[in-house]
């Protein structure tokens, strides 16, 4: 029996919990893909020390444990497996004390308020215990063939809170939500137990909305401190779990540089790639990889619209992705549907430089206008979408400030 730990379900491709017990544990932490019909044999003949259970086996592993721990015998489901010196298997739910810490850290208010969980699989049933012991009012689960389903959500109008626990909006099928949330004109808070990406198309409606939008990360990195302890046997201070939240944060979301053309948006950003071992993708490129021609060639033979509606098509793709550094176009601004999709997984920097020093050549709309009239129009677009601005000096002392500011 070796010392191997691990996450099991079905499929893992993105997870983030392997740097997440790298950080709290310092041990090797490996992805078992699996198909329903290999579960068995793998818990059986697995070698693992301990593991994690995911979608959609924690209910399957149940039968499988020898003993479950008074949560996971209540909640009715595991998501943490310890195999014990006999070689027997010990179920608990850790997912319990990543919610309450997700709810606790959030500043949402429970008690006496009517919550809506999305979803009726394992993550739904630690959700709907976690909100009965924090004394919330009416809790409706919410399926697709309950009895409260997808087609009657009107008789909930009235709910306060709203959780999904269902996959739908998760990498890579982000342009999905369980619901639209202007159904709920009551609704105060959204908590999505999606981490990737950062943020759904779900909690962006609720922050469009003006509702509180939470995103599942600390809750996953709350329930492997704990699954760590267990699997080590050694206590870890909770302080750890906002320490690794920000770290996971900050390594897995894009930084997207924004800013008027010729302001060094591919310059600094090429920097950045290379400081922080990450992918740049220059939008602009891409564009042109897509349409056949150049961005010049594209404006005078197809119009700025094509240009524009190739540059969309272009950041949903992109921004579908974790861990890059995106520089766009200048005007990627103009167009408002832009905004969600550039803040569905990333951070965006404005990149500030002194209008006479922006170059023109080769640029169309720089032809078209000059550099003082496009600011005037995108000035302040650019400011209501930046995280942070920076000013521009020479490449490298620009990349570095930006990692600064970031705290990457």
């Amino acid at each position: 029996m070796g010392d191997m730990y691990g996450l099991l379900g079905r499929k893992l491709g993105h997870s983030f919990s392997p740097r997440i017990h790298a950080e709290l544990g310092g041990y090797e932490y490996a992805l078992f893909e699996r198909e329903p019909e290999e579960v068995e044999e793998f818990l059986r003949r697995g070698g693992f020390k301990g593991i994690n259970v995911t979608i959609p086996y924690k209910q399957t592993v149940m039968p499988f444990c020898a003993e479950l721990s008074t949560a996971a015998e209540k909640i009715g489901s595991v998501n943490t497996i310890v195999r014990r010196e006999d070689g027997s298997l010990y179920g608990h739910n850790t997912d319990y004390d990543g919610f309450m810490y997700m709810i606790k850290t959030s500043g949402v208010s429970v008690a006496g308020k009517k919550a809506l969980v999305l979803g009726d699989g394992g993550a739904a049933k630690t959700v709907r215990a976690v909100l009965a012991g924090l004394g919330a009012g009416e809790i409706v689960t919410i399926s697709r063939r309950g009895e409260n389903n997808y087609t009657n959500l009107d008789r909930h109008a009235d709910a306060a809170l709203i959780v999904n626990a269902t996959p739908v909006g998760m990498y890579p099928e982000v342009d999905a939500a369980a619901v639209n949330l202007s159904v709920f004109p009551k609704c105060k808070a959204v908590l999505d137990l999606i981490y990737n990406p950062a943020h759904t198309k779900l909690l962006l409606q609720a922050e469009s909305l003006g509702m509180a939008a939470v995103n599942g990360l600390g809750m996953l990195v709350e329930q492997a401190r704990c699954a760590s302890e267990l699997f080590t046997d050694r206590t870890i201070p909770e302080s750890e779990t906002a320490r690794v939240t920000a770290v996971i944060a900050a390594s897995t979301m894009n930084i997207a540089l924004i800013g008027m053309p010729g302001c060094g948006k591919s310059t600094v950003g090429g920097e950045l790639a290379a400081r922080l071992g990450r992918r740049l993708v220059d939008m602009d490129g891409e564009i042109v990889k897509r349409a056949g021609k150049t961005i010049p060639e594209i404006f005078a033979q197809d119009g700025e619209e094509e240009f524009r509606r190739l540059e969309t098509a272009v950041l949903a793709d992109i921004s579908r992705e974790s861990g890059l550094v995106i520089a766009t176009g200048g005007g990627v601004v103009t167009r408002p549907e832009n905004l969600p999709l550039l803040r569905r997984n990333s951070r965006v920097v404005l990149l500030e430089r002194p209008i006479d020093d922006l170059p023109t050549d080769g640029r169309p709309l720089s032809q078209k206008y000059t550099p003082s009239q496009l600011a005037i129009a995108r000035a302040p677009l650019y400011n209501s979408w930046k995280e942070i601005a920076v000013r521009v000096t020479d490449p490298v002392e620009t990349a570095e400030k930006v990692i600064k500011e970031l705290k990457i």
